[in-house]
This record gives structure tokens, C-alpha cells and sequence, in this order.
């Protein structure tokens, strides 16, 4: 919060493509899985009532859509995945079954979506919506919109419907694409799906919610789990909640990847880093801090003391979060200047600072302690955090055998799950609505 006042900062290239070229190829280069995009659909308006925080920070305003940026990144890319946060409280599913079925086909089975169920009010007014939709009722329609894109990307068209036969004139067998006859109590679907199946046909599903809603939701769906947590103790906990989830799910708990937030700085020699590490923190925002995490908890922090702890109470904003920051560590007490001090640098997980072999050991340590798959390593002054942690730490990691020096496979699912494997497991709720 703040960075983009850095002067390395190239923030406010959002609106350039060749910006998020540039950022593709150099994850590309250090061989990431993927380019996470998170997004939100409503301007950040619980702090004091008002936009004027945020927007003076630009804190998630000004923004563009995402998902429109995928197809170009694919074209400049050949292997790195691309994983965007969209809405399924906002979303149609028939509609989206097919723009995500489309950045399949452009990318050659490089996309993820990463689900969620949007925590905004601002998004709800501005999108139709009267008021918001209760916590624990978002997910029950984000379920049957996960059924719906079910059928419509596994069961509608059959593997060989597509024939090109231009002897007896036939593009499609009709007898192998077959209406989903969806009819529920969020969403009627009566038709086939327009799009014949991609490489991947499901995209890789990523989910970061950590309620207990959200634990559950992710424990049914979730190919991989974002997590936001400041002790490898308390992500282990998350870690464990959600396998859980996965096993009384019917599912394999192995199956599904952990990814925790990080923020790595680097630099040759531990005392270099921590100076870049302070130089950083002289531009962090307190109030733009504040004004996000209000709106992310659903609680105007400005009411309360900055120096009391905070308490658990059911908002109708991310509650998993809260958890994190209230009741989930019984060691732990957190205030709202604390949590603002906390995610000034970072995004709410871990800053870690030093030499490429300091990081390296910390990842090292984080992933053992807390059972982890991976980072989502974040980019605070883009593109140059990206930049060094490709540049230093990586090679460190090829080094130590943590991550690959060629990528196995070419689609997204490869890379996090293995060569050979490009579509959803038999035992997931997904798989069940293929056909023979």
C-alpha cells in the first residue's frame, strides 16, 4: 500500500500491455506456474464511509478487467499458465462457461480461475443488487454455479462430437453434443454449450476462501488453495482444515496444492536487502492499509482504536480473514495499526528479506513447517520485486532441486499436477458429469 509512490515503481502501467508482456516473460523466465491476477468489482468504500481513501492510495480503483489481458499474454508466452479471480455471485455461468473455454482454446490449456464469491457491497449496488447477498448464501450459489459450468465444460459435447468431415458435409455430430437441462434454484441452463471442449475443458480451479463456508466450498472444488497467513504454524492449520474438507468430499486431499502469499526482497547480501527492505517501508500508506483491510473484513477500522486488539465478529466480508487476524492463533493479538503495519510491504503474508540463500532457506522452511506446494509470490513495486526474485532467488531454488529448469507438460494442470495430467481427476465433483 503506497509503493507505487516508489520511483522503480511501474504501477501505474496497468493500462500498457506491453507492461504485462514484460511481467509474463520474466515469470515465464523463472519458470512460474502461473500469473495470478486477483480482482474486485466494486470500489473500496468502507473506510470512513468513503472512496476518498482508496482512491488517494489507488487502492484497487482505478483498475481494468483481467480477464481481457489473457489472450495477448497467451500469444507472447508458450508455457507459463494464467489464473484470474472471477465472480461467480456476478457472473452467468452459460456466458462464462464459454469465455473461459475460449482463453483455453487461444492459450492451448493454459488457464486457471481462481473462484470466488466477492465479499463487496459496493460490488452488489453497483451491480443490480439491492443489498448483498448473505455470506453463507454466496456459496451455496456459487455451488450450483459450479455445477452448471460443470456440465456445460464436461458433459454437453462428447470427446469426438467435432468430425470436419467433408466427404459427408458434417463439422458436428448432433447425436454427441447433448443439452445440460439445468434447473436449479439460482441458475436455468436448458441448452448445449456453445464452445466445443478445450484442452483442459475445466480450468484449473484455484479458491482462497477460508471460512468455514469457504473451507468447505474449497475442500469440494479446489484444485489449488490460496492462503494468506503470517506463520507457517497458522497455514499449517488452514492447510490441514482444507485436506480435511477435501477427504469428507470423497476426494483425494493430496490433490490439491497450497500456495501461500510471500513477498520476497532480495538482494546479494542480507544487509543490502533489509536496507531495500526499509527503503520500501518509507513509502508504505497506514491509511491505505486501512482502507483496504476495512473493506476486505466488511468493518470500518476508523471507529475502532488502532491500538485495541481486534475481535472475531460475522461480517459479511471475507471471513476467513478475520479469522486469521482474531482466532485462529491463540498466541496472537492483532490491532488495526498492527495488521496496517503488517500488510503495508506485503499482501498479508510473509515479507522475507535477505540473500538469495537467506529466501531461499525461508521457503524452504515455510513449506516443510506449513505443508505448501508453492508461493504466490508477490510483485510490490512491479516489476522489479518479480524481476530480482527471478534473477536471484530462482537460481538458488533450480540449485537446491525446488523448481524445475523446463517446464514438464504444456498445460496449466501439467504444471501443478504433472505431465500427462490436462483434465480433472475421476474423483472430482466435475468428472462425474462426463459422459462414457
Amino acid at each position: 500500500m503506497g509503493l507505487w509512490r516508489h520511483p522503480d515503481s511501474e504501477a501505474h502501467r496497468y493500462r500498457d500491455l506491453a507492461h504485462w508482456i514484460e511481467t509474463a516473460r520474466i515469470l515465464e523466465r523463472g519458470r512460474f506456474d502461473a500469473l495470478f491476477i486477483a480482482d474486485a468489482l466494486g470500489p473500496l468504500d468502507v473506510y470512513r464511509g468513503s472512496t476518498r481513501a482508496a482512491l488517494r492510495d489507488g487502492i484497487n480503483t482505478p483498475t481494468d478487467d483481467p480477464l481481457l489481458l489473457v489472450s495477448a499474454l497467451a500469444s507472447a508466452t508458450t508455457r507459463l499458465g494464467f489464473a484470474v479471480t472471477v465472480s461467480s455471485t456476478y457472473e452467468r455461468p452459460y456466458a462464462f462457461a464459454r469465455k473461459m473455454t475460449t482463453l483455453d482454446h487461444l492459450s492451448e490449456g493454459r488457464i486457471g480461475w481462481n473462484i470466488v464469491t466477492s465479499a463487496l457491497d459496493s460490488a452488489a449496488r453497483n451491480l443490480g443488487l439491492e443489498r448483498q447477498i448473505p455470506h453463507d448464501e454466496r456459496y451455496a450459489v456459487a455451488e450450483e454455479f459450479m455445477e452448471v459450468v460443470y456440465k456445460l465444460w464436461e458433459g454437453s459435447w462428447e470427446n469426438d462430437a467435432v468430425v470436419r468431415d467433408t466427404a459427408s458435409g458434417v463439422f458436428v455430430d448432433p447425436s454427441k453434443v447433448h443439452p445440460v437441462a439445468h434447473k436449479g434454484t439460482y441458475f436455468t441452463v436448458p441448452d448445449i454449450a456453445l464452445s466445443e471442449p478445450s484442452v483442459q475443458r475445466t480450468p484449473v480451479l484455484y479458491q482462497a476462501g477460508t471460512s468455514r463456508a469457504g473451507r468447505r466450498f474449497a475442500g469440494r472444488h479446489a484444485e489449488g488453495v490460496f492462503l494468506s497467513a503470517y506463520s507457517p504454524t497458522l497455514a499449517r492449520t488452514l492447510v490441514d482444515a482444507v485436506r480435511a474438507e477435501a477427504t469428507e468430499a470423497g476426494r483425494d486431499a493430496r490433490e490439491l496444492r497450497f500456495f501461500a502469499i510471500a513477498t520476497v526482497v532480495v538482494a546479494p547480501t542480507d544487509a543490502e536487502a533489509h536496507a531495500k527492505y526499509e527503503e520500501y517501508r518509507s513509502y508504505t500508506s497506514l491509511e491505505g492499509s486501512l482502507a483496504r483491510y476495512s473493506a476486505l473484513l466488511g468493518i470500518d477500522l476508523s471507529e475502532l482504536d488502532p491500538d485495541t486488539p481486534l475481535e472475531y465478529a460475522d461480517t459479511e466480508g471475507i471471513r476467513g480473514l478475520l479469522e486469521v487476524f482474531t482466532r485462529l492463533d491463540p498466541d496472537r493479538t492483532w490491532t488495526p495499526r498492527e495488521i496496517a503495519e503488517f500488510v503495508g510491504v506485503g499482501g498479508g503474508g510473509p515479507v522475507l528479506v535477505g540473500s538469495p540463500r537467506t529466501v531461499a532457506d525461508e521457503l524452504e522452511r515455510w513449506a516443510e513447517d506449513a505443508d505448501l506446494d508453492g508461493f504466490n509470490i508477490a510483485d510490490p513495486v512491479p516489476p522489479v520485486t518479480l524481476r530480482d526474485f527471478v534473477d536471484r532467488v530462482v537460481p538458488e531454488l533450480q540449485r537446491r532441486g525446488r523448481v524445475w529448469t523446463e517446464y514438464e507438460g504444456s498445460t496449466l494442470r501439467e504444471h501443478t499436477h504433472g505431465p500427462g495430467r490436462t483434465r480433472l481427476p475421476e474423483n472430482h465433483p466435475g468428472a462425474r458429469h462426463r459422459r462414457p
